[in-house]
């Protein structure tokens, strides 16, 4: 058995991914929230906004966690299409999740369906960017820790929708958003836990990129988007202020039309 190392940079990979997904969460949240208190167009557009924001952070957390994660005997690599395909499908099961809460009239029953299916988005997003490993040898998972590692993403994403449903205040969103990042860290370790290695010491190259060429660029680039939306997001004016504003800009136009 090979031995492994989830945090070969010290507590920096595991801290930076616990940030993203903390990211990930606030910045879904807050766009729940205001796709809640809107109508049509902009309903769709803040909860596209919101899975997005979600499927990102969680996406992001794992690979920014797998950066420091090696294996005595091996390199690793990544199978890239599988490994966009991963992100594809935390975005697109985060959103059905999303968008039932979002446009149903019986929440709590929207609210367990749009767990469930966003939990089990989670774990296949996790397990498939698993699948794109290639290394020396052969992977092999502890089933109830897996087990274990779906039933947490499960109620982390339950959690994360309900709080979306039931908290509005920035601060109980910046709290829920701590508790929903760690959650979806204590998925990815359980599941990081569940994995054994058995290496094949071998000369031959390994197909796919490096987590260097292809993982860190990527996570990057995604961790850059987050915070330019969060950005976007906290500047942008929610209804409560839009209608403020209108109802202070007529009334001054009926003082200046006396």
């Amino acid at each position: 058995m090979g031995h492994l190392d989830h945090a070969a940079f010290g507590w920096l990979t595991p801290v930076l991914s616990y940030l993203m997904a903390c990211i990930g969460a606030a910045l879904g949240l807050r766009c729940t929230v205001r796709a809640l208190n809107a109508t049509g167009r902009t309903r769709r557009n803040w909860l596209l906004t919101a899975a997005s924001a979600i499927g990102t952070g969680i996406w992001t957390m794992h690979f920014v966690a797998m950066l420091g994660f090696g294996v005595t005997g091996t390199e690793i690599r990544y199978n890239v299409p599988l490994t966009i395909l991963s992100l594809v499908v935390a975005m697109a099961v985060v959103g059905a999740g999303v968008f039932a809460v979002g446009y149903s009239r019986e929440r709590n029953r929207a609210l367990a369906l749009g767990g469930l299916t966003t939990g089990l988005g989670v774990a296949s997003m996790h397990y498939l960017g698993m699948a794109a490993l290639r290394l020396h040898g052969s992977i092999s998972y502890d089933p109830l820790l897996v087990a274990l590692s779906v039933v947490v993403a499960v109620i982390a994403a339950t959690v994360a929708l309900w709080a979306g449903l039931n908290i509005k205040s920035p601060a109980a969103v910046a709290v829920a958003s701590l508790v929903m990042g760690g959650a979806v860290s204590s998925m990815h370790y359980t599941g990081m836990f569940a994995v054994s290695v058995r290496v094949t010491p071998s000369t031959t190259s390994l197909p796919g990129a490096s987590a260097m060429q292809f993982v860190f660029p990527l996570a990057v680039g995604l961790g850059s988007y987050l915070f330019l939306t969060s950005a976007f997001v906290a500047l942008s004016p929610t209804a409560h202020e839009r209608l403020a504003s209108a109802s202070a800009q007529q009334a001054l136009q009926s003082g200046t039309a006396r």
